[in-house]
């Protein structure tokens, strides 16, 4: 589908699995709210809706024409649609990328669909509701009560923003569109390198009957066909086949070499004609533990993460364009950083798409903080089932991105180490358990900070926002020894994994907040920007100096609402130089040498910015 300036994020939403007949539904839809949600009894799902939003952004948002930041049960969107008759002999599937939380589609007065959890897409088949030249009347309610344990992420239950908490997003909030389909079609595939056979292995759901059809799948690279592989499609239940790239043609995927094989999936007939055909991409890249250490292709790479939260001051959790998310990798990597935590958010797909392009490696999390309140121990065994489908459905569909290199269903739950109390337990191991047989291509961390409660979990990880760097240091000392300083009432013992400080840092830089303002961070708050350069190098350094240390996430890059510890400002432009910070963390890790013989190269002590360093510093604070 051509782009179009006048359709919002016209690009398509879905990268990695991409038909040529599609059509983008952002724009103007009729809206309405339902602050009681009572607009079915009151025949809202019948009627034409009083006002006009622009999707994909959320209510709440500038950017959606509305801006309506209070609560609301429920809210209300209609559009009528002409499916190209182009499509004629083909089935219509409806997809929706994000709804936040509950939704209901009715198309043409008959309901296609339900589905809970706002981060993660669904579709709808339209299969006998509407055909090709015909017209769709879509409507959909979207529920989000904020009271319940519900997966938020960092969405405020109150009417304003604080601390962590941030504006709510309710409703359509990434791409809605339709796709035409032959009635036999691929499913997503799961697309799984193996880096020891240079191989891709590629499992094919295939939806419809697939009798007499074969699975055929083609690997290029600027150089042509790589290679090219086929098998029975009617075989198996989900048929698989393997890819085998020359030895001539292997080339790993990397942040040092981000290299993306593009592929041909196809259905095939007897005669050889073509059934249906998508478009993907592959990056051959492994990652395994090796003891103490967690490696990406055999290689101890040192992740220098950034704590990104994916939000716009005015799109809120969608991002104001596809450019926006490119610029978000860019900054974060003039930086120095090799990759992010996407926190408490299912990224939008194209996200990780750029990450995969660019060589960014990411950490995939679900939004899971919305069971952080008071009493939520008590509250989890009503969660802990829509929580584990939810997070399942995002692994689903992020599992082929080479960028993820790991992942973590939950965030900073704090339960006491009681065998009394087993809600917690329950839920952070069923996470983990089906986050394994999810994927077993990728580490996982059971839960980040504070309540470890997994013994065999991959990784383990601390939050540590003292701004003292030698409490820091004293801190991960008894990693030496095995035994990290970690709250023993929060946590199982240590057994050992690979270990990281998952959040760090958050110093609180906004020279223009006065007394009064919602403005916050941490610690102490810097006199200067040598001052704040200054830290940031010395913290980082305590854990770029310990061999023990597989590596670290600062948070954050950039500020969010009144959080102003970002190293850029919310609407990203430039607090520091950012060769500054570059400088302050480029020197090669500990961890990255251990086992490698003492030369130049080998990690110098942290302790002063080089005299270049200092008289940029010097301007910079003038």
């Amino acid at each position: 589908m051509p782009k179009s300036p006048s359709i919002p994020r016209p690009e398509h939403p879905r990268p990695q699995f991409v038909r040529s007949r599609w059509l983008s539904l952002n724009g103007e839809w009729q809206f309405e709210m339902d602050p009681g949600d009572t607009g079915l009894d009151r025949g809202m799902d019948k009627r034409s809706l009083a006002e006009r939003i622009t999707v994909p952004f959320c209510p709440e948002s500038a950017l959606s024409g509305i801006g309506h930041v209070d609560r609301v049960l429920a809210v209300w969107y209609r559009r009528s649609v002409e499916v190209p008759r182009a499509w004629a002999g083909r089935d219509v599937v409806l997809h929706f990328q994000a709804v936040d939380h509950d939704a209901t589609v009715w198309v043409n007065g008959i309901e296609v669909a339900r589905h809970r959890g706002g981060f993660t897409p669904f579709s709808c088949d339209l299969r006998g509701v509407v055909e090709p030249g015909g017209v769709a009347e879509i409507v959909v309610r979207a529920r989000d009560d904020w009271r319940p344990p519900q997966a938020r992420g960092k969405q405020s239950q109150a009417f304003g923003n604080s601390g962590c908490l941030y504006a709510r997003t309710t409703g359509i909030w990434q791409t809605v569109w339709l796709e035409a389909v032959n009635r036999t079609h691929l499913r997503r595939p799961r697309i799984t390198p193996d880096v020891g056979a240079s191989r891709f292995r590629l499992e094919l759901p295939i939806n419809g009957d697939a009798t007499g059809l074969r699975a055929r799948a083609t690997a290029r690279d600027s150089k042509g066909v790589v290679a090219t592989a086929t098998v029975r499609a009617d075989g198996d239940f989900a048929p698989a086949l393997e890819l085998d790239i020359p030895e001539s043609r292997v080339r790993l995927w990397s942040p040092a070499d981000p290299h993306l094989y593009d592929l041909i999936i196809e259905l095939v007939d007897a005669q050889g004609v073509v059934v249906d055909r998508v478009d993907s991409y592959a990056g051959l890249r492994s990652v395994r533990i090796e003891g103490r250490a967690m490696v990406i292709n055999g290689e101890r790479v040192f992740q220098r993460l950034v704590l990104d939260q994916g939000w716009w001051p005015d799109g809120l959790m969608t991002a104001p364009s596809d450019a926006a998310l490119i610029r978000d990798i860019e900054l974060a990597k003039s930086a120095g950083f090799n990759g992010a935590r996407l926190h408490q958010k299912v990224f939008e797909e194209r996200f990780l798409h750029h990450a995969d392009r660019l060589g960014y490696l990411c950490w995939g999390e679900f939004g899971d903080w919305g069971a952080h309140l008071p009493g939520w121990q008590n509250e989890h065994h009503r969660s802990g089932s829509t929580f584990v489908a939810q997070w399942l459905e995002a692994v689903e569909r992020d599992y082929s991105h080479p960028s993820i290199i790991g992942w973590c269903p939950l965030n900073e739950q704090k339960q006491k180490n009681d065998e009394r109390i087993t809600a917690v337990d329950d839920l952070v191991r069923a996470m983990y358990l089906a986050t394994k047989s999810a994927d077993r291509s990728r580490p996982v961390l059971d839960i980040s900070g504070f309540s470890h409660r997994v013994p065999d979990s991959d990784v383990y990880d601390m939050h540590y926002y003292d701004q003292d760097p030698a409490k820091l240091r004293e801190n991960i000392a008894g990693l030496a020894e095995g035994k990290p300083n970690v709250w023993p009432d929060l946590n199982i013992p240590y057994r050992g994994q690979p270990f990281f400080i998952s959040e760090f840092g958050g110093a609180w830089w906004n020279p223009e907040a006065k007394a009064g303002d919602a403005s916050w961070g941490y610690g102490e708050r810097p006199k200067s920007v040598a001052e704040f350069i200054e830290r940031f190098e010395t913290l980082c350094g305590a854990l770029l100096d310990a061999p023990e240390v597989f590596g670290y996430c600062y948070t954050q890059l950039t500020d969010v609402f009144q959080e102003e510890n970002g190293l850029f400002h919310f609407d990203r432009r430039t607090k520091f130089d950012p060769a500054l910070l570059r400088a302050a963390q480029a020197r090669p890790a500990a961890y990255e040498l251990v086992g490698v013989s003492p030369d130049a190269s080998a990690p110098k002590k942290s302790s002063r910015l080089n005299a270049r360093l200092n008289a940029r510093l010097k301007k910079a604070s003038t």
